[in-house]
Order: C-alpha cells, then sequence, then structure tokens
C-alpha cells in the first residue's frame, strides 16, 4: 500500500504547486480558509493521518486560489477595497470554484483501486498456489538439443518432421543454427523449396538430419543453382535424384558445380551424355573432394596399368572406383589379376568385380578351383563369367555355378 500512498501523494503535489503560484499574494488572508476546509473535510474521509494533513491543505489552497486573490489594481498598489466591498466579488468567485473537480471520496476510491502486483512476499492459499504453472527455464548451455525442445517451436517442428537432433548435434555449429532459426520466416520457405524440387514428404526427416545447414542457406542461391542444374539438361526426376543421395548437392555454389562437370569431362574425356550420367549415378562426385580422384585414376594408370580408354570405361561403368580406397583398390586386382589370372581386357568388361569384398571373391575362387570349376576365360568350356562369380547369391552360386550343394559349401568354408 505504501506504493499507493506514494502515487497518490506524488498526484496531489502537483496540484499544491498549481495552487501556491495563485495564492501568494494573499497568503496572510488565506490562514482561516485553510482552517476551515479542513474542518469542513471533517471525518467523514476517514484518512490516515499524514495523509489528511496532505488533503486539507490542498482543499484549503484551492478555494484560496480560487476567491482571495486580491484583484489587479490592488496588486499594483491601487486603493484597497473595504471587506464588505469585496465580499460579492469572493462570493461569486467562490461560485466558480464550484464548477472544478473536488477531491470527493469516489475519487480517491478509484485512485485506490490501482494498485500494483502481488509481492512475491504475499500468502496465497493452498488452492491458488496449486494452480500456478511454472515455465521450465531455458537452459544457459547445453550438449545437448534435447534440452532446447520445449523452448523452440523450430526445433519442435523439425522433431515431427523426423529430424535426428541427436545426430544433428554431432555436426560442427548445426545445433547454434537451428536455435536461430524461426519456423514461420526462416524455415518454411526451405522446405517448400525441397518439396518442389522432389524430395518427398516422409524424406524431409533424413535429408535434414543429413544436411541441417540448408535451412541457413538463401532462398534465391538456393533457386539458381537448381536452376542451372536444368539448364544443363538434368531432368527434374534426376535433380530429385543426385539431392537425395548427395544432400549438400545445393550447398555448392553455381561456379564450383560448373568446375566440377568440366572437371570429370576432360580428365576422362568424357562426352556430355555420358559425363551427365556419371553424376547422376554418383552424385557424390560433385560434392567430394577431387584429391582422392585424382590419386584413384593415376593408381589405375601407372600401378595397375590400365590404358587412358580402359579406365575411362571402367569409371563409366563402376563410378565407385573414383572414391574407393587406394588400398583396397590393389589388393582386389592382384588377386584377381595375378592369383585368378584375370587379364586387363575382362576386368575392363566387368568392372563391378572392383565393388566386390575381396573374402567374398577369395572364397568362390577357392571353393571353384576346390572343384576344378574355376574357369574365366570366354574361349574355353565351362566359362564362369566375372559378374555371376561376384553377383549371385550364395544358394544360386552353389547350385548354378558350382554345381555343389549349398551344405558342401558350408562345409569347405570351415576347413579355410
Amino acid at each position: 500500500m505504501m506504493a499507493v500512498w506514494a502515487r497518490q501523494v506524488c498526484r496531489w503535489g502537483c496540484l499544491l504547486s498549481t495552487a501556491r503560484a495563485a495564492e501568494f499574494p494573499g497568503r496572510l488572508s488565506s490562514r482561516g480558509r485553510s482552517a476551515r476546509a479542513c474542518r469542513e473535510l471533517g471525518p467523514a474521509a476517514a484518512l490516515p493521518a499524514g495523509k489528511e494533513r496532505v488533503l486539507c491543505g490542498l482543499q484549503a489552497r484551492r478555494q484560496v486560489s480560487a476567491g482571495t486573490c486580491p484583484p489587479p489594481d490592488s496588486a499594483e498598489g491601487g486603493p484597497r477595497s473595504s471587506p464588505q466591498s469585496n465580499l460579492p466579488s469572493v462570493q461569486q468567485k467562490q461560485a466558480k470554484a464550484e464548477t472544478l473537480p473536488d477531491l470527493n471520496a469516489k475519487i480517491l476510491d478509484e485512485d485506490w483501486d490501482d494498485i500494483p502486483p502481488s509481492s512475491a512476499l504475499e500468502v496465497i492459499s493452498e488452492e491458488e498456489a496449486v494452480q500456478i504453472i511454472a515455465e521450465p527455464l531455458l537452459p544457459i548451455q547445453s550438449s545437448t538439443l534435447r534440452d532446447y525442445v520445449d523452448h523452440s517451436e523450430t526445433l519442435e517442428k523439425l522433431v515431427h518432421l523426423g529430424v535426428d537432433l541427436s545426430q544433428v548435434e554431432k555436426r560442427q555449429k548445426a545445433g547454434q543454427l537451428l536455435l536461430t532459426l524461426d519456423f514461420e520466416k526462416d524455415v518454411k520457405k526451405i522446405l517448400l523449396f525441397l518439396k518442389d524440387v522432389g524430395i518427398e514428404d516422409n524424406q524431409l526427416g533424413s535429408f535434414l538430419t543429413k544436411n541441417p545447414y540448408i535451412l541457413g542457406e538463401d532462398l534465391e542461391a538456393l533457386e539458381t543453382r537448381v536452376a542451372y542444374l536444368k539448364s544443363k539438361k538434368f531432368g527434374q526426376s534426376e535433380i530429385a535424384q543426385m539431392v537425395s543421395r548427395a544432400p549438400y548437392l545445393l550447398l555448392f555454389s553455381v561456379e564450383r558445380l560448373d568446375n566440377r562437370l568440366g572437371f570429370f569431362k576432360n580428365e576422362l574425356g568424357l562426352s556430355v551424355k555420358k559425363t551427365k550420367d556419371l553424376v547422376i549415378r554418383l552424385p557424390r562426385l560433385l560434392t567430394g573432394k577431387l584429391e582422392p580422384v585424382k590419386e584413384n585414376l593415376q593408381v589405375c594408370q601407372i600401378e595397375l596399368g590400365f590404358q587412358p580408354n580402359e579406365i575411362q570405361q571402367i569409371v563409366y561403368k563402376t563410378p565407385k572406383i573414383l572414391t574407393a580406397s587406394k588400398k583396397r583398390l590393389k589388393q582386389t586386382f592382384d588377386y584377381l589379376h595375378n592369383i585368378m589370372g584375370i587379364p586387363h581386357h575382362m576386368l575392363t568388361r566387368f568392372p563391378q568385380v572392383f565393388n566386390t569384398k575381396l573374402l567374398r571373391i577369395r572364397e568362390r575362387h577357392m571353393f571353384l578351383a576346390f572343384l576344378g570349376r574355376a574357369q574365366y576365360d570366354p574361349a574355353q568350356p565351362s566359362y564362369i563369367p566375372l559378374d555371376q562369380l561376384v553377383s549371385l547369391p550364395d544358394e544360386v552360386f552353389c547350385t548354378e555355378i558350382a554345381k555343389a550343394s549349398m551344405q558342401d559349401f558350408e562345409n569347405f568354408l570351415k576347413t579355410l
């Protein structure tokens, strides 16, 4: 309640200052009226002692300022009128004073209704206490995005889309990015763009888990990159396939995409159409580093002994060779060429053997050799194509290629 009294005293102080300016010339004659005004308030106001004194003084000064100020000629030293001659003038001015608002109980009650909010120390009932809902505090620092989901509309809706925040937070600065984005202003337009590109609704969660950074990209820049791919004769379905299989593709500028396409076209000597087919089947070539690709091309030519035209055929048929481990590539070639006796031209014809695990090749070749059926020369009877050697399931391999049972193959593997 002290705050209420302080606000009322401040308001009355403003009125008091105005009254002082008006009553100064007739201050001596105002004392009697001030005392009478205090008596007129009487006990009806029922105010505290300190506030009663302020209201009494303020009411008296309002009456003085309204009816006891001397006329202008007396202030200038002119003749003074007798008290009797001044009486009608005083009464007339007092009548005018009646039009001013009085500080009556109704106005004071209205002011007292303006009570500030309850104090934190105020005692409340048990019923009121159980109705209080305390909002969870936002953690100042956390190592997981899970602590912020209840405070962020963006994170909450991304979770509903299927985004795995536990994977997102492992990516550098991805968590900080999501916390700064507004869903309606920043995220929604990117989601609509991805759907226009061809990303299905059930793919959005997986896509954003792999590439959350696209939510912070400029929409116009993303549209420009898609327009560039279309200018290179990539169809809508082909672009959708490339973006789905290489989520970071649209983060690269038009200049970088153009340089990558030019590199593979010139380095491998491919036509425009074959270059396009190459990156459609392995769009990672446009987003990955070029150093491993250059090293694998050198390994194929210098260490493995393939001719440039053979490398061109191998890469076009099996693009993954460009990103394969150099160690694995050399080990597979060594077993196929030096142990199984497969010549270069046969490996060029069936380059998919380089994508097969060496253990699978070794087990099946040794089983065929044990049976006396390891024949890989197409000019010889019982010829076994390399693609069937590595691609068929075990059951089919045993019955159609090895002409043996699955049990025989399993028993042989136990002897290795």
